[in-house]
């Protein structure tokens, strides 16, 4: 008789697997604008990533919580965040990869392109962490504002060294950053802060009083803070330590209990005289800011699609693996239904989300038209990949049935962390709405109109859908409430575009076929019968 209490049947520990040279999906959405396949740091990230090591640090990160400790023992007022160890070795990984804002003094090919691939591929281990990193490249392009505040904390910004110990910047080896924009009363609506700033007199030096409701990594070094000055919303600079060794008037009221995102810190603050210098102008602070939010919303959409790639993984490697009623999962039809449907959806995301950070590095050189790409391609890209994350990890998920609802299979952890990139920076509505206004400028639509059209005459079907969005665009008067729908239709048509020129002609037609004809049942697992999902689910690994 067999022994009841022998393990069979179950897939193997998902490691020992490289997660930069095992993504065909990633290389192919590289290669037609950087040489990048036989990047040596990428190749290391990805052996990292998919280590035994590695992963054994993601769950313990998320199971013991930062720790708010306001005061020490004496009384003193401390306002620290104590984290696990392997949230510290998380960290430590993605600063010395140069994840956070290396690209921004980078002299090599690609940076931010590079730095994107690199990005999608360690969020896979645990996307927590990624938030201060997103943080840190994200306030580089507004501290430009303001060379002196620029060259005190750029460089340090961009070392490769995580230093978490409380310095001023001229004692750190290394240096992150965050921000507080959020407040109770506005929440997207910043204009509505009440954080107030009064000048010192002392050369661009302020004194903030006010609270902000959400203040992601509370424990960084320095902060980019909206508030109001004499003419207007205005954006600072606030150090957490001053450059006499003082601690900033900084005091952390609670962390957030959050759905997901448990090994990051969510804080409420307030400030109290608090010390910031002016960074732009008076009155500009939106101005000012734009940049960084417009950097984080990219790691919004790399990060949403590196929880589709790793959820994909998950799914494909356990049904490898897994038999029943007679076979491989892989080989039921049924289940070839959905990973294929699953795999396109998750190759879909990486091609945009890679086309993206291509387009920084072209505008960052001066080109006008990526320049303009970026603008009406971001809030698309940031509306319709984020929201398609929760849908796919959620199936990718009931692929592993009950070993899937399971905290030690780690989707739980992918499955809360999925609507949040949809939240921050701008809910769906928001990038919408965002949508809309940047079709006001004829450029946007232009730029939007020349890569869809890139692929004009390859697929009648992608044709018939440019069509269809220029019909729609033709009046935009009372557009608001159709915003979502107009956002989904554009975002699907530039995916599509990029696999039809990109990818395979299996995964171009399926997507095409599903997401643009209407040959789909609108839930995972409904492609068309006639698509060839073999070829489609070998290029997952």
């Amino acid at each position: 008789m067999a022994d009841p209490n022998a393990v069979t049947n179950q897939a193997p520990p998902l490691q020992g697997v490289n997660f930069f040279t095992r993504d065909t999906a990633l290389g192919d959405s590289l290669r037609p604008f950087a040489d990048l396949n036989d990047s040596a740091g990428l190749v290391a990230i990805g052996e990292l990533a998919g280590s035994e090591e590695a992963l054994s640090h993601a769950l313990p990160a998320n199971q013991n919580s930062p720790v708010l400790r306001t005061h020490d023992r004496y009384g003193n007022r401390v306002d620290e965040v104590e984290f696990h160890p392997s949230w510290h070795w998380l960290m430590e990984k993605a600063v010395g990869f140069g994840l956070q804002a290396a690209p921004w003094t980078s002299d090599q090919q690609s940076p931010h392109l590079t730095r994107a691939a690199g990005f999608y591929v360690w969020s896979q281990v645990e996307p927590g962490h990624g938030c201060p990193i997103s943080m840190t490249y994200a306030a580089v392009p507004a501290l430009r504002a303001d060379k002196k505040l620029a060259d005190e904390w750029i460089p340090r910004l961009a070392a490769s060294q995580y230093d978490p110990r409380r310095l001023p910047a001229a004692e750190k080896a290394g240096a992150l950053a965050g921000m507080g924009m959020t407040e109770k009363q506005g929440g997207s609506d910043v204009r509505a802060n009440l954080t107030t700033a009064t000048p010192t007199g002392s050369d661009g030096e302020y004194r903030l009083t006010g609270h902000k409701w959400f203040c992601s990594a509370p424990q960084v070094d320095v902060f980019l803070v909206l508030a109001q000055a004499a003419d207007g919303l205005t954006c600072f600079v606030v150090p957490r330590v001053l450059a006499d060794g003082k601690r900033n008037v900084f005091a952390l009221q609670r962390l957030k209990d959050k759905l997901g995102n448990r090994s990051n810190a969510s804080s409420e603050v307030e400030f109290t005289d608090t010390v910031g210098f002016r960074l732009g102008d008076e009155g500009a602070g939106v101005r000012t800011i734009i940049e960084m939010v417009a950097a984080t919303r990219l790691d919004c959409v790399l990060g949403s699609a590196a929880l589709m790639r790793r959820a994909l993984v998950e799914a494909t490697w356990h049904t490898a693996h897994r038999s029943a009623f007679g076979s491989l999962l892989k080989d039921k039809p049924a289940m070839q239904n959905v990973l294929a449907d699953l795999a396109i959806e998750s190759e879909a995301a990486t091609a945009l989300s890679m086309r993206l950070a291509a387009a920084v590095d072209a505008s960052l050189a001066g080109d006008e038209q990526a320049a303009a790409f970026r603008r009406i391609a971001l809030p698309l890209a940031k509306f319709w990949v984020c929201k398609r994350t929760s849908f796919l990890v959620a199936e990718a998920l009931e692929c592993l049935g009950g070993n899937g609802y399971v905290e030690e299979s780690g989707l739980p952890l992918l499955f809360r962390e999925s609507p949040l990139n949809s939240i921050w920076e701008g809910s769906g509505t928001v990038n919408a709405l965002d949508v809309l206004r940047a079709l006001r400028r004829p450029e946007s639509l232009e730029a939007w109109l020349l890569e869809v059209g890139a692929a004009r005459g390859a697929d009648h079907r992608l044709d018939a859908a440019v069509t269809d969005v220029l019909e729609a665009l033709s009046d935009l008067a009372g557009a608001e409430a159709g915003a979502r729908r107009l956002a989904a239709r554009m975002a699907a048509c530039l995916q599509a575009s990029l696999l039809v020129r990109h990818s395979t002609p299996e995964v171009a037609d399926a997507f095409v076929a599903s997401r643009l004809a209407g040959d789909w049942g609108g839930v995972f697992g409904t492609l068309p019968r006639t698509t060839p999902y073999g070829p489609i689910i070998d290029r997952v690994l």
